[in-house]
């Protein structure tokens, strides 16, 4: 029988299948991973907009992990959209608790047509709680000004922030300059024991189709480190499954459209 890298999501969940939980299924399975998933957050949502949010609570969200947990042993955990402050602590407890290899945080904070997804108390939670349990965390920039409450505008603040960033206690960040002005994308890995990043610079792929950009890279991210890679090989494994995937057109949808997760499967992602 086939051994499977095994990974947790534990994120909200999208019913038009872009972004959260069904992203994270789609972008696990397209990279040869097999998919186990904690649903914190039930959305009513599509290409257009989050139109509602139903928190799960705190205690399903719980014997979600620890039923996953205590059976499939997952092998790396990523987590995505955190609604509340006490599934913030469930979630902690239980990093705690099991001591997973890797946690991959990306922290989802507003939708991809501008909705706010968490709550204020949730942001200062998330910071003291959960940061200091994870691997890396994959903020874009937008997210990171909340973060840090401060504007981010250009490359040289962008490499300040990702150092700042650190002080929340992960081992690395992933900060991602999608939304910096120019044609020209870099996103910066910076990790805690080391001065200088890795940079990953690339020319932005016009496309409309991108719903879930965040939460598909950071899946992809915690596969290729449940396959037994190193951070810096995951994230760039990643990064060239987004682009190809978003390259991969999806006429679906009247707004933000989802990118094509499935258009292929390459043993080398």
């Amino acid at each position: 029988m086939n051994k499977y890298a095994t990974i947790l999501s534990i994120a909200g969940s999208d019913c038009s299948g872009g972004a959260g939980i069904q992203a994270d299924l789609k972008a696990i399975s397209a990279l040869g991973g097999y998919a186990a998933t904690a649903i914190t957050a039930i959305t009513v949502q599509n290409t257009c907009g989050v139109r509602a949010i139903h928190p799960v609570p705190p205690e399903f969200v719980k014997g979600q992990i620890e039923v996953v947990m205590e059976d499939i042993r997952p092998d790396a955990i990523k987590i995505g959209m955190i609604n509340e402050v006490d599934i913030v602590k469930v979630i902690a407890d239980s990093i705690r608790k099991y001591q997973p290899k890797w946690v991959v945080f990306d922290p989802v904070m507003v939708s991809t047509s501008g909705c706010k997804l968490i709550e204020d108390e949730a942001i200062e939670s998330i910071k003291t709680e959960l940061m200091p349990l994870s691997d890396v965390i994959t903020p874009n920039l937008k997210e990171a000004e909340v973060l840090l409450d401060r504007k981010i505008e250009t490359f040289e603040e962008m490499k300040e922030a990702a150092v700042a960033l650190l002080r929340f206690g992960s081992k690395a960040v992933l900060l991602k300059g999608g939304h910096l002005h120019g044609n020209n994308m870099t996103d910066i890995l910076q990790f805690s024991e080391k001065e200088s990043p890795v940079l990953y610079n690339g020319v932005k792929t016009e496309s409309r189709n991108t719903h879930g950009t965040g939460c598909t890279l950071s899946s992809a991210i915690a596969s290729n480190l449940a396959k037994g890679r190193d951070l810096e090989t995951s994230v760039e494994a990643a990064k060239r499954y987004i682009s190809e995937a978003l390259a991969a057109m999806l006429d679906l949808g009247s707004g933000s459209g989802p990118m094509n997760h499935g258009f292929a499967i390459k043993e080398e992602w």
